[in-house]
């Protein structure tokens, strides 16, 4: 299965590539729209559905599968190491963020104090932790996976938790575009399985939407954080405390 969930993310980026809608697919098949969106949703494709998916776009079946094992083949993550080097170098952690968020080499020297020839130091070191590879002209192409995260609990998630987590809650969150939302229930072990399944297909859409922004210029794009968090808690003797309130 995961194999298979695998192979229909690497036709998704192919089509959004593309810039094949649902709606061409649902023409070109003789389908509804809908069930080409089950179809997505379900992964239920013949082979004969996926191979003229693919012809779509000039794609042989052999062709997404060599594009699956080059992203198989791209950082999903960094070694517990090679995020302490990053996280003690506010600079390196700064260039490593701007580049999984896609900027330029202009738009960050635009945008941070680093003088050229630091950056370039910098960009050397993400391009030797094989993040990305460092182009003539100061290009950079991006060699993580598009699922790479930080490392679960590890040092930069840390960093983020024990150094900004205050200043990002340091707001009314009513402003445009923001947003705080806390809920609070009784679920049962499998109603929170179900949820966090949500949770966890909120973040890989709005992963998506990130990649699919990629070609906007900086001006056109805002850093946007989400934290979704899930934990079994109940009020404490001092939460219910009147004078706590």
């Amino acid at each position: 299965m995961a194999q298979t969930d695998r192979l229909v993310a690497t036709l998704k980026r192919a089509l959004k590539a593309n810039g094949t809608t649902y709606a061409d697919i649902a023409r070109h098949l003789g389908l509804s729209e809908a069930s080409v969106k089950r179809l997505f949703s379900r992964k239920s494709f013949s082979l004969q559905r996926l191979d003229r998916i693919c012809q779509m776009i000039d794609l042989e079946i052999s062709d997404l599968v060599h594009l699956l094992e080059a992203d198989a083949e791209r950082l999903s993550s960094l070694t517990l190491e090679q995020e302490r080097k990053i996280v003690a170098d506010l600079e390196l952690l700064l260039t490593a963020v701007c580049v999984l968020n896609r900027w330029t080499f202009q738009e960050i020297l635009d945008t941070f104090d680093l003088g050229e020839y630091r950056l370039i130091r910098l960009l050397a070191q993400l391009d030797r932790l094989k993040m990305i590879e460092l182009l003539p002209g100061n290009r950079m192409k991006l060699l993580v996976a598009a699922n790479f995260k930080w490392l679960e609990n590890g040092p930069i998630q840390q960093f983020f938790l024990d150094k900004l987590q205050s200043d990002f809650f340091a707001s009314r969150f009513d402003a445009d575009g923001e947003c705080l939302t806390v809920i609070n229930g009784m679920l049962s072990a499998n109603s929170n399985a179900a949820f966090q399944r949500k949770l966890q297909l909120l973040a890989r859409e709005f992963d998506a939407l990130s990649t699919s922004d990629a070609a906007l210029s900086l001006a056109e794009r805002n850093g946007i954080t989400v934290v979704l968090a899930t934990r079994r808690w109940r009020p404490g003797a001092g939460a219910l405390d009147s004078s706590a309130i």
